[in-house]
């Protein structure tokens, strides 16, 4: 009957591989592999300037919420994402995460619709990069150095100008707003014009020094992610619906909190074991567990793969399914203690990671497929999450089989084995107690040997 099947068997039955005696090179693979993750990040840290690719959940920066129109016929239209993150990277942008979202929009005559816009999350908190401000001084000193310029110093996305002569980017100037315009837009911003009560603020000089004090403001993100995707996409309207900025305390907070929910976990799982089974269950779980969360920060670290609260929950994830895959290991261990009884618990541990070994790479080669196809045709937050969990169930599985069952054997074996007494004392109470019972016993022989009077 067998010979008739055997094409079913992903292993043969009765397979006899020997985990017990390979457990010492596993270890200490195990940390090596941990020391060098771990070394990764302070790698990252002097040459990046960061542990980890950490995404405005964690480092702060602005996430924007387009709904899109038909640029012919003015309807509201859901954008393809995919196009979006191709114009915006072809723009320079780099790590923006684009992802659709459902909402209702008001339309002219009242009444709302819903519709498929797309959120952009990008790490800049505004228009300008860090390079474009030096620039656009350098560029408005050298344009207008004839209105003798004291003074040209951005503030956040405005440049405010002190000159002895008017500098002006209205049109009651002839002139001087084309020049101005003109100007930002040759180095990729654009100047917002003065509202009717700011223009005698910004063209009278002032009472004391004589100097005119001018502020230009540049459009915001939004802006300019609209014109981008304009410029890319020429059959779509961007709209902007919303602009929210995440500052870098709050991400901070974030990556505090992320941190303390894995080790919640990590000590929720270790009291669970300790109920379930028994305390010496728990420390190899608890070592599995923080080998492949280490593990899986190494690997997003090396490869330096973008880390969201997205990631986190994938994290999490493979916490619970590496643990999982570990009770199933040590119920079978436990049920095996009990029905043999004749062997050692080196040869019960063989036994049971034999007997589950086919369970735990079918139920791990399933989450993996799945979660591969998640990696390989799925974008943005869902490739992050799906690459998280790909790189989990393999350490997760390696460290069930490899890791947990160590420390149960080193806690039974140091505690657990030996004469009742020994597991209770130490070896030197043992003697103390051997030595009082010989002499308890050497006196009543004593007493109870015959006398020479009792001969007589």
């Amino acid at each position: 009957m067998t010979d008739q099947h055997k094409f079913r068997y992903l292993l043969p039955p009765g397979n006899n591989f020997q985990f017990v005696a390979k457990f010492k090179f596993w270890l200490v693979l195990s940390i090596v592999l941990m020391t060098a993750s771990i070394g990764a990040l302070f790698v990252n840290k002097s040459m990046r300037g960061e542990y980890m690719n950490w995404t405005i959940d964690f480092r702060g920066g602005t996430e924007l919420i387009y709904a899109f129109k038909d640029q012919a016929t003015g309807k509201y239209i859901a954008a393809d994402a995919g196009k979006v993150r191709g114009a915006l990277s072809k723009a320079g942008e780099e790590g923006v995460d684009v992802s659709e979202i459902s909402f209702p929009v008001k339309q002219p005559d009242g009444t709302e619709v819903q519709t498929t816009g797309l959120m952009i999350r990008t790490p800049r908190f505004s228009a300008l990069h860090s390079a474009d401000t030096q620039k656009a001084i350098d560029a408005f000193l050298a344009k207008f150095k004839d209105r003798e310029i004291t003074k040209a110093v951005w503030s956040s996305d405005r440049l405010n100008v002190r000159s002895k002569k008017l500098i002006s980017n209205q049109e009651t100037t002839p002139g001087q707003e084309t020049e101005v315009m003109a100007l930002f837009k040759s180095i990729g911003l654009e100047v917002k014009p003065w509202a009717p009560d700011e223009v005698p603020q910004y063209t009278l000089p002032d009472e004391g020094s004589k100097e005119f004090n001018q502020w230009y403001a540049v459009r915001g993100l939004d802006r300019q992610y609209e014109q981008m995707i304009h410029n890319a996409i020429p059959e779509i309207a961007p709209e902007i619906q919303q602009s929210y900025g995440v500052g870098a305390k709050a991400g901070d907070k974030l990556r505090d909190d992320a941190a303390k929910s894995l080790i919640y976990a990590i000590f929720l799982i270790m009291l669970y074991l300790a109920f379930r089974f028994d305390i010496r269950y728990a420390p190899g779980a608890a070592f599995a567990t923080i080998h492949d969360a280490v593990m899986v920060i190494g690997v997003f670290a090396i490869t330096w793969t973008e880390v969201s609260l997205v990631s986190v929950a994938g994290l999490l994830t493979v916490v619970a399914f590496s643990v999982n895959d570990t009770v199933v290991i040590f119920d079978r261990i436990r049920e095996n203690q009990a029905k043999i009884k004749d062997k050692k618990v080196e040869r019960i541990i063989d036994i049971s990671i034999n007997e589950v070994l086919v369970r735990s790479i079918l139920t791990s080669s399933t989450v993996f497929a799945t979660t591969l196809i998640m990696n390989i045709f799925g974008t943005g937050l869902v490739r992050n999450f799906a690459f998280a969990m790909n790189i989990g169930v393999i350490v997760g599985s390696y460290s069930s089989l490899f890791l947990a069952p160590p420390f149960f054997l080193w806690i039974s074996k140091r505690w657990y084995s030996g004469p009742p007494r020994r597991r209770r004392g130490s070896l030197a109470s043992l003697e103390k107690v051997e030595k009082v019972e010989k002499a308890e016993k050497a006196e009543k022989a004593e007493k109870a040997a015959p006398t020479d009077d009792d001969s007589e």
